[in-house]
């Protein structure tokens, strides 16, 4: 059995303990993760008696017969409402779905497709699945956890050798830095960026998402860098600050709180913890120091085929960490109009230490 065939074999027997006869899958990344499908318009339907259903349209046909080989094809371009019609023609009586992805609209749409194709007969009831889909892709196998160790390397090789190039020096702007980092990250092998890449300098590091922009850096400037890649369609994620000429004592006290709390949050990483706790773990380095008002998000979340997915780790999450989970930890501290600090990696869960997957150094580098 493919891993694909297993996460629908899981996906059946949860659908199974809920009452429900099908699933229609509409999230195109959860289609992905249960059918390894990559094009743009693809639904699945997820019989409990093993005779599922994969809808595309007539441009993803050879595709479809490449990547989904074990899944009966329907070829049609309004993907799921023929899905929804041959439910109704199965004889489906409670239909799950993805509430999170259908619209109001969409879901209207849904509901008219069954009535219709019922003719008078009798109608699937609609139960929601919530985020099913999204609790499998929580716990990653050996096959996701590696393409995962792959981002990552790229992304540690892509900061190594603009640092050794002296690519992160002053009288570059932030823009210019971004923009090799992502084509260093292209030339090694990812597919894309994760996200857009921020490159924050000087005062500017003190904003967590800022967007790189025509500012210069300059000696004696925090510069923060937050990027990734994507391998595989799994995204990597890592934000290293380093100093540009001499460190003040100021740079060095903050540097070193943040690393201080960066290391507690991994040390807490364990099986079975809950998450609100590993953020107040790493939360509370922070806050005994007088910083707690400057360390303004959560201390992480989980990373796969989303560079934000569950489960969220903060101060209003929910549950437990499992064994094969992979997630970021990455506290900071920001004063406006000073600058700031984040130091974050990407780690898997395990039944013993947390695997280390973004390994560049965490010491303070002064370029």
């Amino acid at each position: 059995m493919t891993r694909a065939a297993e996460r629908r074999e899981a996906l059946r027997i949860t659908a199974a303990a809920r009452g429900l006869d099908a699933v229609l899958v509409t999230n195109l990344l959860n289609v992905r993760y249960l059918t390894g499908f990559t094009g743009s318009n693809g639904a699945l339907l997820v019989r409990t008696d093993g005779r599922d259903l994969f809808g595309t349209d007539g441009r993803y046909t050879t595709q479809a017969g490449v990547q989904v080989p074990d899944v009966e094809l329907l070829v049609d371009r309004a993907t799921v409402s023929a899905l929804a019609a041959a439910a109704v023609r199965g004889r489906t009586g409670r239909l799950g779905y993805e509430s999170h992805d259908l619209t109001v609209d969409g879901l209207a749409a849904l509901e008219k497709v069954l009535a219709d194709a019922a003719a008078g007969g009798a109608v699937p009831e609609l139960a929601s699945v919530r985020r099913a889909v999204e609790a499998q892709r929580a716990i990653k196998d050996e096959d996701e956890i590696e393409s995962l160790r792959r981002a990552c390397a790229v992304a540690d090789t892509a900061l190594a050798e603009l640092a050794a190039e002296g690519a992160l020096r002053p009288g570059r702007t932030e823009l210019e830095v971004g923009r090799e980092l992502d084509a260093r990250m292209l030339a090694l092998g990812a597919e894309a960026p994760s996200f857009e890449t921020i490159v924050a300098a000087g005062a500017n590091s003190a904003i967590p998402h800022h967007r790189p922009d025509s500012t210069v850096l300059r000696d004696g400037d925090f510069l923060k860098l937050d990027f990734g890649a994507t391998v595989d369609g799994y995204h990597s994620d890592m934000t290293r600050t380093v100093v540009l000429g001499d460190a003040a004592d100021w740079q060095r006290e903050i540097y070193e709180l943040v690393a201080a709390s960066q290391a507690a949050g991994r040390a807490a990483l364990a099986v079975g913890a809950d998450v609100v706790e590993v953020d107040a773990t790493a939360r509370r380095v922070i806050a005994e120091a007088g910083h707690g008002e400057h360390f303004t998000h959560g201390l992480g979340h989980g990373v796969g085929l989303e560079i934000h997915e569950a489960p969220g780790i903060g101060q209003l999450g929910a549950g437990t960490l499992a064994s094969g989970m992979a997630v970021t930890v990455e506290p900071g501290v920001y004063l406006p109009g000073r600058g700031g600090v984040r130091i974050e990696d990407t780690l898997i869960v395990t039944d013993d230490e947390p695997e280390l997957l973004t390994l560049t150094s965490k010491e303070l580098l002064v370029l």
